[in-house]
């Protein structure tokens, strides 16, 4: 079973990326702060990871900026899911090193083939 990592701070967000994760066969790991995900992603070495833009702590940008700098870990793809949804916010995602961008609310039965569009 493939292990993905979900940095998310909203218990409801958790609950159903999580569900639609599982449904499709992966094992998930869950981290509320970016510090959490970025030490979970070096410990865990996650298939890809899904990312919160707005994280208490650091940001998802700087998460993914921390992961995309570590040679261990740099290769893992990220995904952001966020609830920004502001002109550019694509744009600032995708170049802080994030390979793919969702905005809330996500669609449980669509998303994971979505993250599998992108991560191909």
């Amino acid at each position: 079973m493939k292990k993905v990592l979900v940095i998310e701070d909203n218990e409801n967000n958790l609950k159903l990326i999580t569900y639609a994760l599982q449904r499709n066969g992966y094992q998930v790991v869950a981290a509320e702060t970016g510090e959490k995900g970025v030490e979970l992603a070096q410990k865990e070495k996650p298939f890809f990871i899904i990312v919160d833009i707005d994280l208490p702590g650091i940001d998802g940008y700087e998460v993914t900026k921390r992961i995309k700098n570590s040679k261990m870990i740099n290769h893992i793809p990220i995904i952001a899911i966020t609830s920004y949804a502001m002109v550019g916010d694509r744009e600032k995602a995708v170049a802080s090193g994030c390979n793919g961008y969702f905005e809330k609310p996500i669609d449980p039965l669509t998303i994971v083939d979505k993250i599998h569009e992108i991560i191909r």
